[in-house]
């Protein structure tokens, strides 16, 4: 157990996220697609482990999230939830499975809970998707907004750009914001937008505020783990601080493979039968 958690919680709920927002403790959340590594994470004492639709990047290869299916998602929730112990996980519901239709917005998001067994789904966008909140909510699944750069509207937008730097859509912001928390969502995701009206949002609202490149006045942070942990190369947004460099671990512990293969070092006598 990590010496930063909290020693009395056995398994994380939305109960708890919202007192640790009340006592001023901030919220760890990572992204996890896959058994191994979410039982690394949960097992170093992880509050929110999100299972997110950035998989379609990061484990898929695709150029946005858009392409990623519910099924898939479904998939790499499945293997997170097996691994999971103590940390909350939250899965986005991916583009095209909530936005146009209430009702399929609570098909969607009761698969994932019944499917999966995760704890919560996410979305993303504000007074536009506020049917499809209240609908998923009406049946009992807790839900996660995600406010600011939405990367499901990357084509609307036009760019990955910092969100909501003018003032109408601060102002848009602020009171999606305040209509998310009004509908019941236990927590929302501020992304890319600047650090003072992070700070503002979170002031406004009760529920907890998670941010990624929001600046450090919200009530946590979340960050993509494959970022994190150096293993892509090509994303260096502002934000992204790297723990560690396991591209080039990675990398060296194959190219160590392959020659001691190759040169008939591997396997020795003690590593066979």
């Amino acid at each position: 157990m990590s010496q930063h958690q909290s020693p009395d919680i056995k398994r994380i709920t939305t109960h708890q996220l919202q007192a640790m927002k009340q006592r001023g403790e901030k919220i760890s959340m990572l992204t996890a697609y896959d058994f191994s590594m979410a039982r690394i994470i949960d097992g170093a004492g992880i509050d929110v482990l999100l299972v997110g639709d950035s998989a379609s990047n990061v484990m898929a290869g695709h150029e946005t999230t858009l392409p990623i299916t519910l099924d898939q998602m479904i998939y790499h929730a499945s293997s997170v939830v097996r691994a999971v112990s103590r940390a909350f996980v939250v899965v986005d519901i991916p583009f095209g499975y909530y936005q146009g239709n209430s009702s399929e917005a609570l098909r969607s998001a009761i698969r994932i809970m019944k499917e999966s067994g995760a704890h919560a789904v996410k979305v993303e966008g504000g007074a536009e998707i506020k049917e499809s909140v209240i609908r998923i909510l009406s049946a009992g699944v807790p839900v996660m907004g995600h406010l600011g750069l939405t990367p499901q509207s990357i084509f609307k937008f036009g760019t990955y750009t910092v969100r909501a730097k003018e003032e109408e859509e601060a102002e848009k912001l602020l009171a999606d914001a305040k209509l998310l928390e009004e509908c019941g969502c236990f927590a929302i995701v501020l992304e890319k937008i600047p650090a003072k009206l992070a700070k503002k949002v979170a002031e406004s609202v009760t529920i907890p505020i998670i941010g990624i490149g929001a600046g450090g006045d919200v009530d946590g942070q979340v960050l993509v783990m494959q970022d994190m942990l150096g293993i892509t190369k090509e994303f260096k947004p502002r934000f992204l601080r790297r723990y560690a460099d396991l591209n080039a671990i990675i990398n060296d512990a194959v190219e160590n493979y392959i020659k001691d293969v190759k040169s008939s070092d591997f396997p020795n006598n003690k590593e066979q039968y």
